[in-house]
């Protein structure tokens, strides 16, 4: 009997938990993959200002000035470029995000939504089991009366 209580608490508790550690786990791997992207686009930005600087400092003459120049338009260009793609991915992970804690919610609700009837259909049955039981006990005694 203690057996199949602790063992239906067990099983209470980890449904209890179950929706909380599926939405830690999924934060945890979107915090984990923006990050990633971020380290990524951090490591393409700062190569770009490098090479920038490399090719400042080989500036010599009014030529190689003008071709600094140049290079400097299109790499103002390759940024903005780059800036909204990467907007773009951040973005889609975003909404990657948001449908999968939606899923997730809706999961737990309809899962909730069962047991609360589960159990609201069991105790029914049990208060339909022990109101049979009063009602012969009480026939029991009216009759020695």
């Amino acid at each position: 009997m203690q057996d199949k209580m602790m063992d239906a608490f067990n099983t209470q508790t980890r449904q209890l938990f179950e929706p909380m550690r599926k939405v830690n786990s999924l934060m945890l791997n979107n915090m984990e993959k923006m990050t990633q992207y971020q380290l990524e686009a951090m490591k393409r930005y700062s190569h770009m200002g490098t090479e920038r600087m490399r090719s400042a400092s080989e500036i010599e003459d009014a030529e190689s000035l003008k071709e600094f120049g140049a290079k400097q338009a299109e790499m103002l260009n390759e940024l903005s470029q780059q800036m909204q793609e990467d907007a773009r991915a951040m973005s889609e992970m975003s909404v990657e995000f948001k449908s999968e804690m939606e899923k997730l919610f809706s999961e737990a609700g309809k899962q909730m939504s069962e047991q609360a009837s589960a159990a609201a259909k069991g105790q029914s049955q049990s208060t339909a089991k022990a109101s049979s039981q009063s009602s012969r006990s009480g026939g029991a005694n009216s009759t020695k009366s």
